[in-house]
């Protein structure tokens, strides 16, 4: 006799790739929360601490002189030295 059971069942399908599928999602839903969460978190940031001037678009055309930037010395300034030619 033949086994009728078998050929009418579809064959057993295999869960990897329904897996697969659900991390792939699962992780861009992560990935994509953290890059909401980052961006949303920078703009009350700056609404809170007010905006730079890089981000703002205008640059200075002249940078401040802060301390970051290092302060011009002043020269030791020597005493008038007169000069004597021989002839």
């Amino acid at each position: 006799m033949t086994d009728d059971r078998r050929s009418n069942s579809s064959p057993k399908k295999n869960p990897t790739f329904a897996i697969s599928v659900f991390i792939v999602v699962v992780v861009l839903l992560v990935v994509g929360t953290l890059f909401f969460n980052a961006i949303r978190e920078k703009r009350e940031y700056d609404r809170e601490n007010g905006e730079p001037a890089a981000a703002s678009g205008a640059s200075p055309a002249v940078p401040a002189l802060g301390a970051s930037q290092p302060q011009p010395q002043p020269q030791p300034q020597s005493p008038p030295q007169s000069q004597s030619q021989s002839q």
